[in-house]
């Protein structure tokens, strides 16, 4: 196995645990889950988090940081395999990828900390307040991340469907992005994470 399928190989155990990570902040033990369209309603989700144990999002927050490291190596891992046929396409991989570890990484820890504050702080109307004025206040790191995140499977598509690469112009619908959108209308927990790793399993296989 060459250095770029080594590293699709980490980025396929990385967005698994990552995807894990989503869902230790996103369900509940006893069945609930967060729905982040009742944030406004502390009833709801106080009865939410009922059962939520501090752990889950301290447990997110370091495992997800790390997760994040392994998903990027395998962005980098594109971002040499696309140099062999674009140097442009290769640069703007390399920054977007720069774009979702720096502040993916933020956004993930805000994400674990605005959880363990919130059920420490007694699930209070005060403390829900507080967490969504947080939330509101550092989402320029969700925003960033996901524009990295988007770039980069914007970036696959055109190569691929162009021809520019060594694949098949149909090999274009192995990306994140037409997977992910098909998870997210479904609701489930780590959907981005859960289609990152299905796009790297499929390239380590093609490529």
């Amino acid at each position: 196995m060459d250095q770029i399928k080594v590293l699709f190989l980490i980025a396929v155990i990385g967005h698994l645990i990552c995807g894990v990570c989503d869902c230790l902040i996103t369900y509940v033990p006893g069945g609930r889950k967060l729905d982040v369209t009742k944030m406004s309603d502390n009833k709801v989700l106080s009865d939410t988090f009922a059962n939520m144990p501090l752990r889950n999002p301290l447990i997110s927050m370091i495992a997800g940081c790390f997760a994040l490291f392994m998903v990027g190596c395998g962005y980098y891992g594109l971002y040499l395999w696309m140099s062999a046929f674009s140097k442009t396409y290769a640069l703007i991989i390399l920054i977007a990828d720069a774009l979702l570890l720096s502040f993916g990484v933020a956004h993930h820890v805000f994400c674990g900390v605005g959880e363990w504050f919130y059920v420490r702080m007694g699930r209070t109307e005060d403390a829900r307040q507080a967490v969504v004025k947080f939330m509101k206040d550092t989402s320029l790191s969700m925003i960033f991340c996901y524009i990295g995140l988007i770039t980069m499977g914007v970036v696959l598509f055109i190569a691929v469907v162009s021809g520019i690469t060594s694949l098949p112009q149909w090999a274009c619908i192995i990306n994140f992005i037409p997977v992910a959108v098909i998870l997210f209308l479904t609701r489930i927990g780590g959907a981005s994470n859960w289609s990152g790793a299905l796009m790297f399993l499929g390239l380590m296989i093609l490529i």
